[in-house]
């Protein structure tokens, strides 16, 4: 397949071949994208190693004239099962193209770990981040997680279940917050065997799986984004998940977009496919509400900027 133009891509998108090209050449699609994807004024640090033991590497893109600029760590999805950093570039050069360093790790997949394998790396990637988020423009006590689909899930985890980030010496709420988008957080009985076999056989193995069953009152605020036509995660899960933190008095906005797909929502970042959803502006003004003094400093004026624009 040929670099596919803005255009193309949008055409692809509404003939409904999407979900195969995803399914069939995701490389080659995302690669499509990240060469139509500005990356002005916007530099990157790749393959920097953040888990020697298992040869785990992350990807950073920031301003080019970062300083105490919010961090949004990445994580990608995939079914917890496939995908790879360098496919999500441009969604890396779009969150910094509008003031933020962002890190995008990879992590171990299944069938090589389950669920205490992968979280470990997301955990691993999150504490690294912390640690040298200065080196690179961040601030280290301006950190969000972010996530599409299996990755929604991993950063969810992380915020409502403390255990996670406890054993890298961190706690939830030293998370400025979450955003996911069209995650799975509530999504027992398990129907699939896979799905069985990478969560566990007993259903109290399976419930450690759930961020809806660790809400209590300790998570960063969240924005639980959408899509109202995701025929691979139900929007239920968004509002399951809404629903516990209201319960319990937490900061949480949620969002369903009519008509927008599983992929369409992610892809809704993306500038050829920003008319789908208003996904990057409600993530902007996420992180502007809820960044240390966001509003006072150059990176969230940049943000602002972007919310006002198409």
């Amino acid at each position: 397949m040929s670099a596919l133009h803005p255009r193309s891509l949008s055409r692809l998108l509404l003939a409904g071949l999407l979900p195969l090209c995803l399914s069939a050449c995701e490389a080659t699609f995302f690669s499509a994208l990240n060469t139509v994807t500005p990356a002005n004024a916007v530099q990157a640090k790749r393959g920097i190693v953040f888990e020697p033991q298992h040869d785990l590497a992350l990807d950073i893109y920031r301003p080019a004239h970062a300083h105490h600029a919010p961090v949004v760590v990445f994580f990608y999805g995939g079914a917890w099962q496939d995908g790879k950093r360098q496919w999500y570039r441009w969604a890396g050069e779009t969150l910094a193209h509008h003031g933020l360093v962002v890190v995008v790790p990879d992590y171990r997949k299944f069938p090589q770990v389950k669920l205490d394998g992968f979280m470990h790396d997301a955990a691993r990637a999150v504490a690294w981040t912390r640690e040298h988020a200065n080196a690179y423009g961040g601030d280290p006590n301006d950190l969000f997680l972010m996530g599409h689909s299996a990755g929604a899930h991993i950063g969810a985890l992380l915020a409502t279940h403390a255990s996670w980030l406890q054993q890298v010496g961190m706690e939830p709420r030293q998370l400025r917050g979450f955003i996911g988008l069209a995650g799975p957080y509530d999504f027992l009985p398990l129907r699939e065997q896979v799905y069985v076999d990478m969560f566990g056989h007993t259903h109290a193995q399976q419930l450690r799986s759930q961020p809806v069953n660790y809400v209590d009152g300790n998570e960063p605020p969240m924005l639980l984004l959408q899509g109202g036509d995701d025929k691979l995660v139900a929007p239920d899960n968004a509002l399951s998940l809404a629903a516990a933190m209201r319960e319990h008095g937490e900061r949480v906005q949620d969002h369903v977009y009519s008509g927008v797909s599983h992929a369409g929502l992610l892809l809704s970042l993306s500038q050829p496919f920003r008319y789908k959803a208003t996904a990057l502006r409600d993530t902007l003004g996420f992180i502007d509400a809820h960044s240390l003094d966001a509003r006072a400093t150059p990176n969230a004026h940049a943000r602002s900027e972007a919310r006002a624009s198409p």
